[in-house]
């Protein structure tokens, strides 16, 4: 082969690369229509409420999300029963300490395909500045106000150190003990940047 070939192919490549890269399409949230609901349980029930999204955005190439990041403000924590007392013990260090850690975050890192109009996206999710890997099924829609998302995340809260109530940590809390697993069902709109 040439020198000249070879120069042609590298730089024929390399063009490939950068069309398959300026290919994706980027998306943003669309904060005030997405809403995101959470289930906590215990040995005597259960606790449900909202928190809300502060910013995001994804990647979109070949009916896959690429990469994203989707920003949460845990001071938006939200009690169903409108219990401040409850909102305000969520807030504190017993549990995801809001004064520090104002804000929990998924960076997404891809995706399989939507093929079905489902996928399992995969990522890191960071509670009070601890980072452990999620995975997650995720149905898509589109519609003439984008792409809407949903799912159900289910995080161990243990993993992030929130261990008030736990019995991975305390012994002898019988009824009082709550469960480490919380749920997280998301219902997300993104529209197409720009």
């Amino acid at each position: 082969m040439t020198q000249m070939k070879k120069v042609f192919i590298l730089v024929l490549t390399g063009m490939i690369y950068s069309a398959t890269l300026t290919s994706q399409t980027k998306y943003s949230a669309v904060n005030e229509k997405s809403t995101s609901s959470w289930l906590g349980e215990k040995v005597l029930g259960q606790h449900t409420g909202t928190i809300n999204l502060k910013s995001g955005w994804l990647n979109w190439h070949d009916n896959k999300i690429t990469s994203g990041e989707f920003i949460i403000d845990m001071g938006s924590i939200k009690d169903n029963d409108g219990s401040e007392k409850l909102e305000s013990h969520l807030k504190s260090d017993d549990f995801f300490g809001v004064a520090k850690f104002p804000t929990s975050k998924i960076v997404i890192t891809g995706s399989t395909p939507f093929d079905k109009g489902t996928g399992t996206v995969k990522g890191e999710l960071t509670i009070k500045g601890i980072t452990h890997p999620v995975e997650f099924r995720t149905t898509m829609q589109k519609t003439e106000d984008g792409l809407w998302f949903f799912t159900n995340i289910i995080v161990d809260r243990s993993k992030y150190d929130v261990r008030y109530g736990s019995g991975s940590f305390f012994d002898n809390l019988g009824d009082k003990t709550i469960y480490d697993e919380f749920k997280l069902k998301v219902n997300l709109l993104v529209r197409q940047a720009g």
